[in-house]
């Protein structure tokens, strides 16, 4: 039966105030508090932009424009993650093509430093993000990427995201096409999801070496309404 949303109201954009978790915090994007940091994270990992419109940066000089730049915007919301632990600033990720009239929006702009990547703090990030929108009333949470991307795309089903299909010749990005793949999440799925992160964030799913005994997307899967076929196998 097709949802009543007669009495459905939009939701507000995405605001400045910081997300906290138990491992990370996010925190809005300002070049001058946060821009040497993030570029000292970034230094030597010229494979992190490969894929981005943008980057790699020459100098932090050249970062600290460009994040001045992004923070002045409020589509795309950008917003650093910091390491709670060690204070650090590790990576930034932002909420774009923001529709409140259609209940819809994406993250995006994900770059994630060496020190955060694969850790329980980049996925409480990801799930940060997504319970903030849920939470606010947004019906549609969106990650798109490069089809090329494959890192990219076994990330978003490990979250949960189902997977569309893919958008030909959808851009051109640094002189190469790109065609885009396009996954999902809505809001009939996240109280599943929600349960799927809780269960893998507890403490109780790590061992004494930090190693998780059940892994995110054993924890999704069920959750997950397509499967994208370039990661069978």
């Amino acid at each position: 039966m097709e949802k009543d949303l007669s009495r459905w109201v939009p939701p507000a954009p995405p605001n400045n105030t910081p997300m906290r978790g138990t491992h990370i915090g996010l925190e809005r994007l300002d070049a001058d508090l946060h821009a040497t940091d993030l570029h000292r994270a970034f230094t030597e990992h010229d494979s992190l932009w490969t894929y981005m419109p943008y980057g790699p940066f020459t100098s932090a000089a050249a970062y600290h424009r460009w994040a001045k730049e992004m923070a002045a915007q409020s589509d795309p919301h950008f917003f650093v993650l910091r390491n709670l632990a060690s204070g650090h600033c590790g990576g930034v990720a932002s909420f774009l093509r923001i529709s409140p009239s259609a209940g819809s929006i994406e993250v995006g702009h994900i770059c994630i430093s060496p020190e955060l990547q694969k850790t329980v703090h980049a996925t409480e990030a990801m799930f940060l993000m997504m319970q903030w929108a849920f939470d606010s009333g947004y019906r549609r949470y969106e990650w798109k990427c490069d089809a090329k991307n494959m890192a990219s795309r076994r990330a978003a089903q490990r979250l949960g995201f189902s997977y569309e299909g893919i958008f030909r010749q959808a851009a051109v990005i640094k002189g190469r096409n790109r065609d885009t793949a396009w996954f999902s999440v809505i809001d009939a799925e996240w109280p599943a999801l929600r349960e799927a992160y809780h269960a893998w964030l507890s403490p109780s799913n790590f061992d004494a070496r930090g190693r998780q005994k059940e892994s995110l997307s054993d924890l999704t899967r069920l959750v997950r309404a397509y499967n994208d076929p370039a990661l069978r196998g």
